[in-house]
């Protein structure tokens, strides 16, 4: 690789480097970057420099987050949560997993990944601590929910992907993508209910997901008698046996949730665009970005005085991140560094191998930096060995893309920051280590299964 090759590389390492340890956008390092490889390098000019700007996406991302700004501020997306909670009656061992739907169905429906966190974990970490839940599963839970959906065809994620796999000349089954990104993320949520499970009965921790805790039951004692808790609402628990182990006996859904409230006319109104975004996006293939605008344009004359609100709800750093990462990458291809690396990835002569380490990069690297940013970058490094046909197209970007986004139960991304933030009565500095610990074991195994199932079983069978 010639130096002019070389030295955009390490800007762009430096780039990821200087935005983790430091609180500034990568996307505004992404346009200096652009800038200065473009117009001293290519001798490019500031339109030249601008033509992969993804406007496409950027409008869809202002569309989709205007749209559920309105309805976060008119209370669809609580009416949602609460509904589905109430649908199953409350129960303590269902409830971790209504919201683990209710967060995919919201990301799927176009919802960024962190507005569905923050959306949701405030009711779920107050169910964990009403019914003396581990906070850590129920925090992992949500966020892995909103993962499962972060790909659907109408999502801003799953548009970023695609778009950067067809700008290469290839394609991806959008439905596909989808699929693998809900798959891979249940069965991680169905290992961390089961190992700590496992871990809360084999050790006595905090760690159950059924209710079952080492505190003392609400009205309660720690010396192991039997006893019974009346519960705000006239619902019981009981519990004997083992110090410190409470059984819940009767649904509680009455303490846990709001009681339902009447369904506005702004709430039914934004059900109908919802339903009717999907039908016009899916069936008929119009843009979201424009149909997205549309709706929250209509959502906004139903209050006026939230407009401004709903405008500020709209994901600018995102926007800001996924312009400047994109922009500073197609520089990157006119300077021919993503094709010689690609070439020397080939060279190897084990695209197996290449497809593996690629999903560890990305995997490690976003749980300390922005996921959005890594698939921009990444991604387009598969693209020339994707297109030798050595690998199959959708299942090494699904590998990668979920390499990304699973690993962000770290505290240092802004889900698990917001599960750390939201969390209740528990002891914030061992809550930190046991999410640092849960999301070190998620970097180690989620991009080498990510791969195995993904890529690997797709080649032997």
């Amino acid at each position: 690789m010639t130096s002019i090759e070389i030295l955009p590389l390490i800007a762009l390492v430096a780039m990821f480097a200087i935005a983790t340890f430091f609180p500034i956008n990568i996307g505004i390092l992404g346009f200096i970057g652009a800038f200065v490889v473009g117009y001293f390098a290519l001798g490019y000019d500031d339109k030249e420099i601008l033509t992969a700007f993804p406007s496409s996406i950027v409008l869809t991302i202002v569309g989709v987050t205007y749209f559920f700004g309105m309805a976060k501020r008119n209370g669809t997306i609580d009416l949602l949560v609460n509904s589905c909670i109430r649908a199953v009656n409350g129960r303590v061992t269902v409830v971790p997993w209504v919201f683990f739907f209710t967060a995919s169905v919201l990301t799927a429906l176009g919802t960024f990944s962190p507005a569905a966190v923050a959306l949701i974990i405030p009711a779920a970490m107050a169910f964990a601590a009403r019914t003396h839940m581990s906070s850590l599963v129920m925090g992992i839970m949500v966020i892995n929910g909103a993962h499962a959906g972060a790909f659907s065809p109408i999502s801003v994620s799953g548009v970023l992907v695609r778009d950067i796999v067809e700008s290469n000349g290839l394609s991806i089954a959008p439905w596909t993508l989808f699929f693998s990104s809900y798959g891979i993320n249940l069965l991680l949520s169905v290992l961390t209910v089961v190992g700590y499970a496992a871990l809360a009965r084999t050790r006595g921790l905090e760690f159950s997901a059924t209710g079952s805790t080492d505190a003392a039951p609400l009205g309660g004692s720690r010396d192991g008698a039997p006893h019974r808790t009346t519960l705000p609402t006239g619902g019981s628990s009981s519990s004997s046996g083992a110090p410190g182990t409470r059984v819940l006996t009767r649904p509680v859904s009455t303490t846990l949730i709001d009681a339902p409230a009447p369904v506005t006319r702004a709430q039914k109104l934004t059900l109908f665009l919802i339903g009717a975004l999907l039908v016009l996006v899916l069936v008929l293939h119009l843009p979201i970005s424009f149909i997205a605008i549309a709706a929250g344009a209509v959502l906004a004359f139903t209050d006026l005085k939230k407009q401004n609100d709903a405008i500020a709800d709209i994901s600018w750093s995102t926007v800001l991140l996924v312009a400047g990462m994109v922009t500073y990458i197609s520089i990157l291809q006119e300077v021919g560094t993503i094709d010689h690396l690609a070439e020397m990835a080939i060279t190897i002569g084990a695209p197996l191998i290449v497809a593996f380490v690629l999903c560890y990069v990305i995997g490690v690297t976003s749980a300390f930096a922005s996921s959005t940013a890594l698939l921009a970058a990444v991604i387009p490094l598969a693209m020339p060995l994707l297109g030798t046909g050595a690998l199959p197209v959708v299942g090494v970007v699904a590998a990668l893309a979920i390499s990304a986004t699973v690993v962000d139960v770290s505290p240092f991304s802004t889900n698990g920051a917001l599960v750390l933030a939201n969390a209740q009565n528990i002891e914030r500095p061992r809550f930190y280590r046991q999410l640092l610990l849960n999301a070190g074991i998620v970097v180690a195994v989620a991009p080498a299964l990510c791969w195995l199932i993904l890529v690997v079983v797709p080649e032997l069978l």
